[in-house]
């Protein structure tokens, strides 16, 4: 994945300040997408959400402080990959303790709550990242051009006890799972 870096000017009173920031570019089948944002680091404290869970309710991170938290982020549960990374965590981490998994997308919470449904998905919370917030710029996930604009890209974070991040892939094609073993290992 390459980053490209771009110079935004901001006016502020009569002065213009310049700030520089990283895009990330990823790849759908094959193709360059920019990703918005900066794609948060390993060894910071993971930012504070606020997402939408199937019964409309709110989950924050903060609310899971103590445990151990996997994001597996993706554009959308109707397609392929992203249902196939939603099962694979939600059968890889069943037996891990402290252990939460969160399957975050812009899909609608009803369209989240009927793949669980569907799929027998228990060992996973689905959030939706459909309201206005700043999950996405905050993580760095946001694809901003290509097919998908709009959409979450593929990643996955593991944050420890502490807040603290401690695993991050952003995958470089948007069409291949992400690496299950790694993130399985941090948590370990």
């Amino acid at each position: 994945m390459a980053m490209n870096a771009y110079s935004l000017q901001l006016p502020f009173g009569d002065h213009n300040i310049t700030t520089n920031n990283m895009m990330e570019t990823i790849k759908f089948k094959g193709q360059p997408v920019k990703v918005a944002g900066n794609f948060v680091s390993v060894g910071t404290i993971a930012p504070n959400f606020e997402l939408v869970k199937t019964d409309l309710t709110l989950l924050r991170l903060d609310d899971l402080k103590g445990k151990k938290v996997v994001l597996n982020i993706f554009p959308s549960l109707d397609t392929g990959v992203c249902a196939t990374s939603v099962r694979r965590f939600n059968v890889l981490t069943a037996g891990l303790p402290n252990t939460v998994v969160l399957a975050i997308s812009k899909d609608l919470p009803f369209a989240h709550a009927r793949f669980c449904t569907t799929e027998g998905i228990d060992n996973v919370i689905p959030l939706s990242d459909f309201r206005a917030s700043s999950f996405d710029a905050d993580y760095g996930v946001l694809m901003e051009d290509g097919p998908l604009r709009g959409l979450l890209a593929r990643a996955v974070i593991v944050i420890d006890e502490e807040g603290k991040i401690i695993y991050t892939e952003l995958v470089s094609e948007i069409t291949h799972e992400p690496d299950y073993d790694k993130a399985i290992e941090a948590l370990k």
